[in-house]
């Protein structure tokens, strides 16, 4: 049985600098998936719009949802 609950951090445009950054800090961080806005979305096309990574075999995913919100200790959870 997989992982059911996935932590969601808000990023403005920098969510592929912050997993860098903790893959920098920690062993066995690895990008899974990643998601481009297209045309019509909220972000520039072709940009990186979501993008789902495991750190310690634990899921998480980072979303670039623009200066809309400022960085916070706030997250969201993603149930399946």
């Amino acid at each position: 049985m997989g992982q059911n609950i996935t932590p969601c951090l808000w990023f403005d445009m920098n969510a592929e600098d912050a997993i860098a950054f903790y893959g920098s800090i920690f062993d066995d961080v690895h990008i899974t998936a990643t998601d481009r806005y297209v045309e019509g979305g909220y972000g520039p096309v072709g940009e990186v719009m979501y993008v789902q990574f495991t750190m310690h075999g634990t899921d998480f995913a980072a979303l670039n949802g623009g200066p809309e919100f400022s960085f916070n200790e706030a997250i969201s959870l993603a149930i399946e």
